[in-house]
């Protein structure tokens, strides 16, 4: 049985600071489950919401939009699940009630996926939200993704004989955009990372791995003898000079999934770009994304998506602002960052 009351990390006010506090423990609705979080991980829009003041708009708000946990309490009419299951979930921006830097909170049963039993609840909390960013970058229509076969529905191996490049291939939408890629078949998979992380984003099914500090002339022609003219760009770090990089890549024809607001100048009749947010959220994701979640137990059992390497702070909730202040200065590479809030003082 849930305790009345939790720990919780909220953001005070737009710009704000963050400050522990406690709230009450949700109650589950008819169609809802309630989870207790085992392990919720970390992501870049947490310390950007803060920041730049975007995404939220009430508050004091609860942040934490990856999580997994154990199932608690069944609300009305719920099938499928059993008290005890080991989940995992994207949580939604829409509520207090459906974020994960708390202890508790209430999921939807479209958008929960059972963990095989030889996963960490800390390795799966790293896994919903980059991986639902590359899956809608790569499968939803544009001008969400790039609008790809989805190996999901209409079977792997469909991109034989094409190219994908990944910029930023060690970030966490990076590592699943990669495995994605392996699901669709394309024969070369190229992607730029620090030079550390080649034989892990090998292991994930990169063909090639560019030094990401080579000058973008220098790469754009490593690329170019690779592959030839390029039809795909995923850029999973998405900051201005990457952005331009990857739609320079770009044949006539082509298409860039980008995972922030688009900052290309100059843009060219024939080439489209695509603004990936990653959530349910978003209308236009919902029917792809209950694809992915009524296939993804299958899909961690049988290792065809691997979670992100884990770096688990010390603290629970009160090691998570930390936590942000390292990513914010981009101190973070090839790992996710992991708090439990059982663990919070």
């Amino acid at each position: 049985m849930a305790p009345s009351q939790q720990k919780a990390l909220f953001l005070d006010s737009k710009f704000g600071k963050f400050v522990l506090g406690t709230t009450d423990v949700p109650k589950p609705g008819p169609g809802e489950i309630l989870v207790k979080i085992k392990a919720a991980a970390l992501n870049p829009i947490d310390w950007k919401i803060q920041k730049y003041g975007i995404f939220v708009e009430k508050f004091p708000a609860i942040l934490g939009t990856d999580m997994a946990g154990e199932v608690e309490q069944l609300g009305e009419g719920v099938t499928g699940f059993a008290v005890g299951d080991r989940v995992l979930s994207q949580g939604s921006m829409a509520s207090n009630r459906t974020t994960f830097f708390q202890q508790y909170a209430i999921v939807s049963p479209e958008t929960l996926g059972k963990i095989p039993s030889n996963m960490t609840f800390e390795d799966a909390s790293t896994i919903p939200l980059g991986l639902t960013t590359a899956y809608i970058g790569l499968y939803n229509s544009v001008p969400h993704g790039i609008t790809l076969p989805n190996p999901l529905v209409s079977g792997r191996n469909q991109l034989a004989g094409e190219s994908l490049v990944i910029l930023g291939g060690s970030s966490s939408v990076g590592q699943f955009a990669i495995q994605l890629a392996k699901l669709s078949g394309f024969s070369h998979i190229i992607v730029t990372s620090s030079l550390k992380h080649t034989t892990f984003l090998q292991s994930l099914g990169a063909t090639h791995v560019l030094d990401r500090n080579l000058p973008a002339d220098a790469l754009a022609t490593e690329i170019s003898r690779i592959a030839g003219s390029i039809k795909y760009v995923f850029d999973a770090i998405s900051l201005p000079e990457t952005q331009k990089f990857g739609y320079s890549l770009l044949s006539s024809g082509g298409r860039l999934a980008l995972v922030l607001p688009d900052a290309v100048e100059n843009k060219v009749a024939g080439k489209d770009i695509s603004v990936v947010f990653g959530t349910l959220d978003n209308p236009a994701n919902r029917d792809v994304l209950l694809i992915l979640y009524k296939n993804i137990a299958n899909l961690l059992e049988q290792g065809a998506i691997k979670p992100n390497h884990v770096e688990v702070l010390k603290n629970g909730l009160g090691g998570i602002l930390g936590g942000l202040e390292k990513m914010e200065k981009d101190l973070v590479s090839g790992v996710k960052l992991v708090i439990r809030p059982g663990d919070t003082a």
